[in-house]
């Protein structure tokens, strides 16, 4: 059954995953019950259909302030800087991605907000850690900044539920493929580039490799994810730094093919820049059966129905 909220504080509801994870969670708690924060990307018409709030993360008040105002009992922390526009300013990703996750944990140790959901990421992977079906448990010796600020983050989390009894969760994301939201600077945006420029243009220059295969998950599965973890029963968590999970796994030239299936005269070609360098850290594939067998986790999407709707949704987007 699912657990009810009263309260819900999502920060960074207008980034990729916030403004999709957002609205449903609107859908399944209330939209009254569903609190839209944001600092410097206005919401969209369909975000100010709930409450609303302009919130910086960097400063604790301004957390605590909303969190009092609205009687929060669970945030979803969302608010990030990705690999890519990270690794260009380094001190600003630690800055934004710790400062940001400790405001956030204080506030709710202070004030009594015992739900917390924060993502990782697949980048706290790196030198060590086999590339091929990546285990729950693989050395944490990340390349880039931003794999530094999700493995502190989730030793941080692990520390506040252990030292204050904070139920944090958390996953480990893999690349998120939205139709929703323009790409943010991270290293698996092309996964979401190409269908835009599929439709405009029949081709697309890839900064990967054509043979770099990455996980990948869908947005509706990361929705999945989010919910079905923080609702599962506290007794089910038995990890408490952050669930490996993904949806599928394929390169940059399956994708481009399959998008070939929709379009024939789609055409990919590819100029390889700096990220491709992050991408070869990450793994290819990863084992999520920790969270399989922990809380019942399962993908519903996989590159065919993927690819078939992202296709729809965004010619539907550009018209």
């Amino acid at each position: 059954m699912a657990r009810r909220r009263t309260k819900i504080l999502v920060v960074g509801s207008t980034g990729q995953v916030g403004s999709e994870l957002t609205p449903a969670l609107r859908r399944r708690y209330g939209f009254e019950n569903v609190i839209a924060g944001w600092h410097t990307r206005p919401p969209t018409p369909s975000l100010r259909e709930g409450p609303t709030v302009r919130l910086d993360a960097m400063r604790r008040s301004d957390v605590e302030r909303v969190v009092r105002k609205f009687e929060v009992d669970s945030i979803y922390h969302l608010g990030v800087v990705l690999s890519a526009v990270g690794e260009k300013s380094p001190e600003r990703a630690w800055t934004v991605n710790i400062d940001g996750l400790r405001n956030v944990l204080e506030a709710a140790r202070k004030n009594g907000v015992p739900n917390i959901f924060w993502p990782s990421s697949m980048a706290v992977f790196g030198k060590g850690a086999p590339r091929d079906n990546t285990p729950q448990d693989a050395p944490l010796l990340p390349s880039t900044i931003y794999g530094v600020t999700k493995v502190a983050g989730e030793l941080l989390c692990n520390y506040y539920f252990g030292r204050f009894g904070l139920d944090v969760r958390s996953l480990r994301f893999p690349g998120i493929i939205s139709s929703e939201t323009p790409p943010g600077g991270g290293t698996t945006d092309y996964a979401v580039e190409i269908f835009y420029e599929a439709i405009r243009k029949e081709r697309y220059t890839c900064f990967l490799k054509p043979e770099t295969t990455l996980p990948m998950m869908y947005m509706p599965d990361c929705v999945k994810a989010t919910v079905q973890l923080m609702e599962s029963a506290a007794s089910k968590i038995k990890v408490r730094t952050s669930y490996n999970v993904t949806g599928m796994s394929f390169s940059a030239s399956e994708l481009a093919k399959e998008i070939r299936t929709h379009i024939p005269e789609f055409k990919c070609n590819y100029r390889v820049d700096f990220r491709q360098a992050i991408a070869d850290s990450w793994p290819r594939s990863m084992d999520d059966s920790a969270a399989r067998s922990d809380w019942g986790w399962y993908p519903e999407h996989n590159l065919s129905s993927m690819t078939k709707e992202m296709l729809a949704r965004v010619n539907d987007r550009l018209k």
